[in-house]
């Protein structure tokens, strides 16, 4: 069986916004995919995750870490 593979960037557009706080443009998800990831760590929690919706939850938490370090990268600059 080939394992299912959800590429971060499909939510470019749609799953990603930029919010100004403090001076700081930072990357932040939508509301919509925001509430996807809560739904899908409790179903992961409840272990009822299916293989797709482990692939999606994988996804979005790469693309929570790569906003994280940029956001902190952004954050330190003077």
């Amino acid at each position: 069986m080939i394992p299912m593979v959800i590429k971060p960037s499909s939510w470019l557009t749609t799953g990603i916004r930029v919010e100004k706080i403090n001076n700081l443009n930072l990357f932040k998800f939508t509301e919509e995919l925001g509430e996807r990831m809560k739904k899908l760590l409790e179903k992961k929690k409840a272990d009822l995750l299916t293989p797709e919706e482990s692939a999606e939850l994988e996804a979005i938490g790469e693309l929570d870490m790569i906003f994280s370090y940029i956001n902190a990268i952004t954050a330190s600059q003077p």
